[in-house]
């Protein structure tokens, strides 16, 4: 797994590329504190390697928590910037720090 982060210098916004090597899965997406947690909307595209990968588009200054859905199971970024609890989901979500 991994994370690239690419600060604009022209607006306080990080573009944050998430890429997730899931060969065997079919389908992996990210959600977070950023996209309300919801699974549909920020899914990852497949490539011809078998990494899923995606970008968004992040204010800076901020921290957000999120995780990977990757086929229905939820995992974290072994790349995250920290770890924080969440007693909702009873699990430690992946802390990404803009």
């Amino acid at each position: 797994m991994a994370i690239k982060k690419q600060y604009l210098k022209s607006k306080p916004v990080c573009k944050v590329t998430f890429s997730v090597p899931a060969v065997e899965a079919k389908s992996v997406a990210v959600v977070g504190s950023f996209n309300e947690w919801n699974t549909e909307a920020t899914e990852l595209k497949k490539l011809k390697n078998g990494t899923f990968k995606g970008t968004v588009d992040l204010e800076s200054n901020n921290s957000y928590e999120f995780r990977y859905v990757v086929d229905g199971a939820y995992i974290n970024d072994d790349q995250a910037d920290a770890y924080a609890w969440n007693d909702f989901a009873s699990a430690e979500n992946g802390v990404l720090n803009l």
